[in-house]
């Protein structure tokens, strides 16, 4: 069969009949040489009715999938690609059975429900839409924050208007700095290139080898193989997401455990063979560039098998009065702290509790990472304009005038109009105009002063450049949510709604531009004219947004005590993990303030060393560069990518990690090393296929036998790491009395 998967192949792609010299068409990117077609027709269809009908669909459905199911223990993300291979079927039968009658015939009105074939085109636009409604809109956390967790009063309207200011303000960002970012071949966006593979898939009329298989005949097989597999990990054998065998040996040892918990711990050999598990927080390993694989992997074993072991076993920060790895906030005699004792009745910090109460600690894990947050901020910042200064400068030169390079996929975005600079500063004037009469309007309840809006807009628009230039070319994002928490609670501390929106205005509104801007350039790929994806982000976004705002609030107003673990049955899925983590930052960095933590009173400010780290790392490498010019390895390590590996970590768990270095060096290195023919023809298909088969049958398996019927099996293979591993989370300082837990 290798011989067979390595065979020339006749491939008719007649969707893109224009072609070009072959002397123009190499790419700078060799991924992007091999997956992406030189090749467009300007004349084909775009904005039709069925792209509408199930562009809209998409963008609605997956809204609402995706907030239902992110209110749950373990919440599961439905990304595109889903939408991107249901739609097919539907998007074929609609090009047979629509009308072909021509309206308003001879007139400038003139139009048709069925102007031929489905096409990729269409097919493009409507995964954009569902794009909109596949991630997340991160303003929720703040709605379920101040709900469910303060239990404090917050009314729809300003909830809307924050939820659909922090989405669309990203798009400012986006348009000034879409020149440097999605032109530049360079600039490749890795992973947009399983998009690209499966489009590819779906419509190149490709003729199959004699006993071989085509590529949309091999990504159905994966996603029928990911789908019957997916039920062993989601409902048969639990312990296929983290088999942590080490705590088997000494169950009773609380060492054992800490060192072999794959979730809990260390997570020493841990692994697991479920696909959510191994990409459910860096995303797809198949779609990552085995450099930054490599540098996730190192960062990785650094902080979990050489920092933490010495800080915990040296009881630095005082390590050993804590779990080793934990998100949850702690007193100094190792209980949980109760956060509601020192809310005031204003929703501020009580001052007078808070010194009754004690500091507040972090477990040492937890603390590094913030640490960790602080060097990855700094060492994005020196990373970019010792390596990529000379290059951005270019691209400046060339905005104003200068000569510029292009690829072949550039000369072919020629042909469409593009989108004027000042669609893009209407709107961002517009957004910002808006968040700041939101924040002062409802002002006792938000917290956030103008000037605290302004100063979320200057870095955010401060850090795109820099971060984007990170995720165009390693495919990882380093965030922005601890500086900008950082910076609002040494200004303005003790208010954590102020904090919240404060980190959602400087945070997310740079993420959201890097989405559009990676939405730009999967268009830039496939040849979307400029306007119609203007369109399509803008109306899939409101549409989307509207969605998850109600999904959202009737879920908290219709489900008993949703969040809230104290009153919720035990084996209740609406326990809330990841706004849970949200609001444990509220608290860190509004409530408590930084200052109280990281500064002069605090227990932690040590850590702010970790700002000069970050700041140093990238000029030794770029040191080592000059001084080994030969030694081309040296060039790939990324310091920013390498700091910030862990900053997932919690609510991502060691075995996460392992699961997810292992799959990237198979496909990343092995494959595409010694099997370049094979990567090239199966790997982004089968990141798609198992990405939709584990979605689909996730689904399928929660809404038939879970949330319908609540049919649960009860054995031994169903035992979560939490019970195998039961001693993983005990403290191991002398006197600290936990429950479940020996007292050393």
């Amino acid at each position: 069969m290798m011989g067979e998967f390595e065979e020339e192949r006749e491939v008719k792609m007649d969707y893109f009949p224009t072609k070009v010299e072959e002397k123009e068409v190499e790419c700078s990117i060799k991924q992007v040489e091999l997956t992406v077609l030189k090749t467009d027709d300007p004349n084909m269809p775009v904005l039709t009715f069925r792209m509408w009908v199930l562009g809209l669909a998409a963008c609605i459905l997956l809204s609402f999938i995706n907030q239902f199911m992110w209110y749950r223990q373990n919440p599961m993300l439905i990304t595109s690609i889903c939408a991107q291979i249901a739609v097919v079927p539907l998007g074929h039968l609609m090009a047979r059975t629509i009308t072909t009658r021509v309206f308003f015939q001879g007139t400038k009105w003139e139009f048709t429900l069925n102007p031929g074939p489905f096409n990729v085109k269409e097919h493009v636009l409507i995964t954009i839409f569902a794009n909109a409604g596949a991630g997340s809109v991160y303003a929720t956390h703040i709605l379920s924050a101040v709900k469910l967790f303060y239990k404090r009063k917050l009314s729809l309207l300003p909830a809307i208007l924050i939820m659909l200011t922090t989405q669309l303000l990203g798009f400012g960002w986006a348009g000034l700095f879409r020149k440097y970012l999605v032109e530049p071949s360079e600039m490749w966006w890795p992973g947009n290139l399983v998009q690209v593979s499966i489009f590819r898939a779906l419509h190149d009329h490709e003729k199959r080898a004699k006993g071989g298989i085509n590529r949309t005949q091999g990504f159905l097989i994966i996603l029928c193989c990911a789908a019957a597999y997916c039920v062993l990990p989601t409902y048969l054998f639990i312990m296929t997401t983290s088999f942590s065998w080490l705590c088997w040996i000494k169950p009773k040892s609380v060492l054992v455990n800490q060192l072999g918990s794959g979730t809990q711990a260390l997570g020493i050999g841990s692994f697991a063979i479920d696909w959510s598990t191994i990409s459910s927080y860096l995303g797809s390993p198949l779609a990552s560039p085995w450099f930054a694989t490599a540098n996730v992997a190192a960062g990785f074993v650094i902080m979990m098998y050489v920092l933490m072991p010495i800080c915990y076993w040296f009881d630095v920060l005082k390590a050993k009065s804590f779990p080793i790895f934990s998100q949850s906030l702690f007193k100094g005699d190792g209980s949980v702290y109760d956060i509601k004792t020192i809310v005031s009745s204003n929703f501020e910090l009580d001052k007078a509790a808070y010194a009754s109460d004690g500091p507040l600690y972090l477990s040492t894990f937890f603390a590094m990472t913030y640490g960790l947050g602080f060097a990855t901020l700094s060492a994005t910042i020196v990373h970019v304009l010792i390596f990529n200064g000379r290059e951005i400068w270019g691209q400046v030169k060339g905005a104003f005038g200068g000569s510029e390079k292009m690829d072949i996929h550039m000369k072919l975005m020629k042909a469409y109009k593009q989108v004027p600079n000042w669609w893009f500063h209407i709107l961002l004037v517009l957004n910002i105009v808006l968040t700041v009469f939101t924040c002062e309007y409802y002002k006792e309840s938000l917290q956030l002063p103008w000037w605290g809006v302004l100063l979320a807009c200057a870095l955010a628009f401060f850090f795109t450049l820099p971060v984007g230039v990170i995720q165009a070319t390693t495919n990882q994002q380093p965030g922005l949510n601890i500086i900008t928490e950082y910076i609002i609670g040494y200004l303005y501390p003790g208010r954590p709604v102020a904090n919240m929106l404060f980190k959602v205005y400087g945070y997310i509104s740079m993420t959201q531009a890097l989405n559009f801007i990676m939405d730009f350039k999967l268009g830039h790929y496939m040849k979307i004219p400029p306007r119609s994806m203007f369109m399509a982000q803008t109306v899939g976004t409101v549409v989307s947004v509207a969605v998850y705002t109600g999904t959202a609030w009737w879920m908290m107003e219709s489900i008993p005590h949703i969040c809230d673990k104290s009153q919720l049955p035990p084996d209740s899925p609406w326990t809330c993990s990841f706004d849970r983590t949200f609001y444990s930052a509220s608290v860190i960095w509004g409530l408590v303030g930084p200052r109280r933590i990281f500064g002069n009173l605090g227990y932690y400010s040590h850590v702010n060393w970790f700002f000069l780290a970050g700041a140093i790392a990238p000029c030794l490498i770029w040191l080592a560069h000059k001084a080994f010019p030969k030694q081309n390895w040296i060039r790939l390590i990324n310091m920013p990518v390498l700091l910030g590996a862990t900053m997932m970590m919690p609510p991502a768990s060691a075995v996460n990690f392992i699961s997810w270095i292992i799959v990237g060096f198979l496909s990343g290195y092995i494959f595409f090393r010694y099997r370049p023919k094979l990567w090239e023809r199966y790997n982004y298909i089968l990141s798609g296929g198992l990405d939709a088969g584990t979605a689909f049958m996730t689904i399928l398996i929660f809404f038939c036998l879970q949330y319908v019927t609540n049919i649960s099996l009860d054995w031994w293979g169903n035992h979560s790491d939490d019970v195998m591993c039961p001693l993983a989370k005990c403290p191991t300082a002398k006197g600290i009395v936990v429950d479940g837990c020996p007292v050393f």
